[in-house]
This record gives structure tokens, C-alpha cells and sequence, in this order.
């Protein structure tokens, strides 16, 4: 493989396939890996996932990936409203993120209109389900370093 990616899933994610499918799907996440891992492999991409519930772990998991990861893709959940501690994982790992939210956060409540990580991400996904963990892919794949 060319590049490797982590792919990180913060809280509640582990819950894809059954927790609000109107919003999230059917697809699981093990499925929805499986098939990222599909895509990238194409683009002799590799990928590695981590989902934690646990703001601790998913902030290890930010620096651990700073000693092989070309990139992350990071679905922080609930916490990219509210963790400092991640922004600045992200800030000193100095690897090159993209945010991903399968919904769209600024057509839902107002506490979700505000990302604690976008402005340290080289770019931010919302709004097209599954979908944006493909572009982010794409997106990274095209990142020079």
C-alpha cells in the first residue's frame, strides 16, 4: 500500500445499522468499514479503524496514528461539539484530518451547528451519509506530502 489512513469512530457510532436509521442507515459498522476498506484498497490505499466511546482512547488512538498514518478520517460524534482535548490531539499530531459526519450537523439542534475540530481539519464532510467517508478517502488520497 502506497498510503495508510486510519479511519476513527468516536461515540454512539458503534451503534450504525440501529440507532436512528432515519438518520444514520441500516448499514453497521463493521459493514460500512468493510466497504471503505473496499474503495480505498482500489486506490492502493490501506485502512485501519478504531471506535471508541471513550474520549481518552480516541485521543491515543490520534497519537499512535502520527507513527504511520498519512491521514485520518475522524467521525468524532458527539465529542467534535465539545472536545478540546481532541482538538488539540489533532493540532499536535500534526497529521492532515478530514472531519466526517454522515448527517448533516447544521440542519440539526443548535448545539450541533459548533465543531470543536474543524478549524484544525484540512476539511470538513457533512451531510452525505455514508458517502463522505468515501470522499474523505479521495480527499486524502490527493493530499501531497
Amino acid at each position: 500500500m502506497s498510503k495508510e489512513f486510519l479511519i476513527l469512530h468516536g461515540p454512539n457510532l458503534n451503534l450504525l445499522g440501529t440507532r436512528e436509521p432515519e438518520i444514520y442507515g441500516s448499514e453497521t459498522l463493521s459493514e460500512l468499514v468493510e466497504s471503505i476498506k473496499q474503495y480505498a484498497d482500489k486506490l492502493d490505499i490501506g485502512i485501519r479503524d478504531f471506535q471508541s466511546n471513550v474520549e481518552g482512547e480516541l485521543v491515543n488512538a490520534l497519537h499512535e496514528a502520527k507513527d504511520w498514518a498519512a491521514g485520518v478520517i475522524f467521525n468524532a460524534g458527539a465529542y467534535t461539539h465539545t472536545s478540546v482535548a481532541l482538538r488539540d490531539a489533532i493540532t499536535s499530531t500534526e497529521l492532515d484530518v478530514v472531519e466526517v459526519h454522515m448527517s448533516n450537523i447544521h440542519t440539526r439542534e443548535d448545539f450541533r451547528h459548533v465543531s470543536m475540530i474543524s478549524a484544525v481539519c484540512v476539511g470538513s464532510i457533512a451531510g452525505f451519509g455514508r458517502k463522505g467517508y468515501f470522499l474523505a478517502v479521495d480527499a486524502l488520497a490527493d493530499i501531497e506530502r
